[in-house]
């Protein structure tokens, strides 16, 4: 990835965060997209200390302007565009009977329409360097828990976004999904806030423990080499095998 330039958005902290330090570990110049201007700055600042090159870029992907303007600026910035990571997503929190339509909005244009602008904004930008997209999607998209409508319906339409990009852009630009599950970001997060993790969380994953920044940042790795250059429309589910493993009630 030396002289590439990898535009994560979501990257102030969690998941997104771990993926511009990796991308910036492999010789990358990363551009942190945020709406957490200080959260964003602060990361910047520790990327810059360790000698690994990062701009910050503020937007709100859930705003088309902030998106355009992301991507304008990224470029303008750095001259060139190699990989736009979409990883900026948000929960909702709202019960189903009683939930507002400005909460099912939001979700969605920030988990699916914002994908959709950033792809089209910097399309151009990654066809002349024969970029690829990388969407986050979740394995949330696969599987559900109550009440969770807004964000599984946003991560599943990102799922079947990353096929119809990857055929519209064929030849040009390769597109993947990551499929997350459940990911443990306290080490990537600035607050004290620390969760919980038994042995029987652990247990219930066929690979023996919960997940971490670190395996969502090497699938993106993978994804953007050479290695992978015949892998374009597919979905990576990096979940340590839980969407697989049936389980029944006591």
């Amino acid at each position: 990835m030396t002289d590439s330039v990898v535009l994560v958005t979501g990257a102030a902290e969690g998941i997104g965060a771990c993926i511009a330090a990796t991308f910036a570990d492999g010789g990358a110049r990363v551009v942190i997209a945020d709406v957490n201007m200080k959260a964003g700055l602060r990361r910047c600042r520790e990327l810059a200390a360790k000698g690994f090159t990062a701009e910050f870029i503020r937007a709100d992907v859930g705003k088309p302007g902030d998106v355009n303007r992301m991507v304008r600026e990224a470029v303008r910035r750095c001259g060139r565009l190699d990989v736009l990571v979409n990883n900026a997503g948000i929960g909702s929190g709202e019960p189903f009977a009683t939930r507002r339509r400005s909460e099912w909005d939001r979700v969605l244009n920030v988990n699916l329409r914002g994908p959709y602008l950033a792809a089209q904004a910097a399309t151009p930008h990654l066809t002349k360097t024969r970029g690829c997209i990388i969407n986050i999607a979740s394995s949330r998209a696969l599987q559900s828990e109550p009440d969770t409508e807004p964000y599984s319906a946003s991560k599943g339409g990102l799922l079947a976004l990353t096929h119809a990009l990857a055929v519209t852009l064929a030849g040009k630009v390769r597109v993947n999904a990551i499929l997350p599950g459940w990911i443990v970001t306290d080490g990537w997060r600035y607050d004290r806030h620390r969760t919980t993790v038994t042995r029987a969380d652990h247990a219930q994953h066929p690979a023996g423990r919960v997940g971490k920044p670190e395996d969502i940042a090497a699938a993106c790795r993978y994804l953007t080499s050479t290695e992978a250059g015949f892998v374009t429309g597919q979905q990576l589910i990096v979940d340590g095998g839980m969407t697989r493993r049936m389980i029944y009630s006591a």
